[in-house]
């Protein structure tokens, strides 16, 4: 007995789907680049310098008295 393969013929693609790819593509390139200068940028900066220097004062005087 013979066997048969039967293969379709391929189907063109008319929508226009390909626009989706890109626009995902670039929202993702985007959210990347915000991760980047969030968290990278900061980092490096604090490796290759002194970083942030935070001055407090040893006691804070919380009792305010105001005039009447």
């Amino acid at each position: 007995m013979a066997t048969t393969i039967v293969n379709p013929a391929p189907i063109a693609n008319t929508s226009n789907d390909s626009w989706m790819g890109f626009l995902l593509g670039a929202i993702v390139l985007l959210v990347l680049v915000a991760l980047f200068f969030v968290y990278a940028v900061p980092m490096i900066r604090g490796i290759s310098g002194k970083g942030i220097q935070v001055n407090l004062p040893k006691s804070v005087n919380v009792n305010v008295q105001q005039a009447k």
